[in-house]
């Protein structure tokens, strides 16, 4: 297998909501042509979202209960300001802030927020390491 992710695929309890909180609130690039499911392309991976329901029923899996997915998405950006300004961006447009942004013990600056169905961002700076 080749040492990469083409897409992450998020299940969504509403996939208008959840498109508008990604294309209109946070500004990702929607790309056009798809109604029952919707592709956001980004730099180096898609990022993808499709009815919680019909992921399952596509996966041959039961659909999963709430609580945390057990994992997170992470934006870094170039400057603690960058941080600060996304997270509070972010929240504007319907996500809910789970941990504000501070300075980590391990060198950098980090905070949480969710989206509308729950999943984890984790936006940080990290002044060792940096992907464009």
């Amino acid at each position: 297998m080749e040492p990469r992710i083409s897409i992450i695929t998020l299940g969504v309890s509403n996939l208008a909501k959840s498109i508008e909180f990604y294309r209109d609130g946070l500004g990702l690039p929607l790309r056009p042509g798809e109604a029952a499911i919707a592709f956001f392309e980004t730099k180096g991976t898609w990022l993808a979202l499709f009815p919680r329901e019909s992921l399952a029923e596509d996966a041959n899996v039961p659909l999963p209960g709430g609580g945390s997915p057990g994992f997170t998405l992470a934006h870094n950006v170039r400057s603690k300001e960058e941080v600060d300004a996304l997270i509070g961006h972010a929240v504007s447009v319907g996500a809910t802030l789970v941990k504000p942004a501070h300075d980590a013990e391990w060198g950098g600056y980090s905070g949480y927020f969710a989206d509308p169905d729950g999943y984890l961002w984790e936006i940080c700076w990290n002044p060792f390491f940096w992907i464009e």
